[in-house]
């Protein structure tokens, strides 16, 4: 198995600018795993392949307005700042843009408190202590860390935010979640499909290309991720009455599967709190993921690679290779596939 296995071409002109209006007017294919056949429809009939007993499994973390535009002191030389990972209190990890940005250098935020490097760490990433809690001045001093690829406007930040999102702490969306709407919520749970939330709180490292020849040589990085003791309660049950478990987006997939490592004898998942590495490869057996909601995703992914494992390398690229024939719009704000 190559990376280069995981590669694909996709026109420019099909990566999504906009997010669909109203949200559940994206459109939706559906790929059965059985037989490979495929299904064109929109995401507002997704009840249409749920029954009563179903449990949707979503993620319920909030998106942080991580970056930050800053002034080194003395000189004024710009210097813009992406949050990755809080570590303590004042103390983060961090993307930065610019240069000479080095041990002990000093950087006004604008419109925020003022931070000094005090760890270079790999490539553009460095250790940052502010000199007060950064998340008092998100609203005035943060903005939304939209992926490089998404160079529109984005005219209403929370349509960068799932409507269930709750737990502030990722520096990108759970996009397969973007395209629920309340009403549809409400339809699904009045069919008799159930709900359960879990936490993943997003890194870039994502979304990042794989950049090693062979996957198993890339080296993913660990995000903090929560299965609730009602959660579990609930995806356990709905197994044992024949419910089928629905993950909504590869950072429900990677939580499921991560609380599914520490599984009780008879039970799908445990309760489970910290840091997740699990790495998701084909020839992975899934143990809790029974069907998929996703977006399209970047080829040479991690996300690409998960997605490959639950239904075939192979069926996966010649489903998109079809769907970019038929117009899907791509990535973040792009369109989304059930995988049955």
């Amino acid at each position: 198995m190559k990376t280069s296995d995981f590669d694909y071409f996709l026109p420019q002109e099909c990566i999504a600018q906009h997010p669909a209006e109203p949200r559940d007017a994206a459109r939706l294919l559906v790929l059965s795993r059985d037989d490979g056949r495929i299904a064109h429809r929109r995401f507002s009939e997704i009840g249409d392949y749920l029954r009563a007993g179903d449990v949707l499994v979503l993620n319920q973390t909030r998106v942080i307005p991580a970056r930050l535009y800053a002034r080194k002191i003395p000189t004024g030389g710009k210097v813009e700042l992406l949050l990755l990972r809080r570590e303590d209190a004042l103390t983060w990890e961090v993307m930065v843009g610019g240069k000479h940005v080095v041990t002990g250098r000093r950087l006004q935020v604008v419109d925020g408190p003022v931070a000094e490097v005090i760890a270079v760490l790999e490539g553009a990433r460095r250790r940052v202590r502010f000199n007060e809690p950064v998340e008092a001045h998100f609203s005035q001093a943060g903005h939304v860390p939209l992926p490089p690829y998404i160079t529109a406007p984005l005219d209403d930040p929370e349509r960068y935010q799932t409507v269930y999102a709750r737990l502030p702490g990722s520096v990108a969306a759970p996009t397969a979640g973007l395209h629920f709407t309340p009403q549809l919520l409400e339809r699904l749970r009045a069919k008799g499909v159930e709900t359960a939330f879990v936490t993943l709180h997003v890194g870039l490292d994502t979304f990042a290309p794989v950049t090693e020849d062979v996957p198993t040589e890339h080296e993913i990085h660990t995000e903090w991720c929560q299965m609730s003791p009602e959660s579990a309660a609930r995806i356990n049950a709905a197994r044992r009455n024949g419910g089928r478990i629905i993950a909504v987006g590869t950072t429900s997939v990677r939580t499921l599967e991560s609380a599914a490592r520490q599984a009780a004898p008879g039970d799908v998942v445990a309760p489970f709190e910290g840091a997740t590495d699990l790495f998701i490869l084909p020839e992975y057996t899934f143990k809790a993921v029974d069907m998929m909601i996703t977006n399209f995703h970047l080829p040479k992914s991690t996300l690409l690679m998960l997605v490959s494992a639950f239904a075939g390398r192979e069926r996966i690229l010649e489903t998109y290779k079809l769907a970019i024939q038929a117009e899907y719009r791509f990535y973040s704000f792009g369109d989304a596939m059930l995988i049955l």
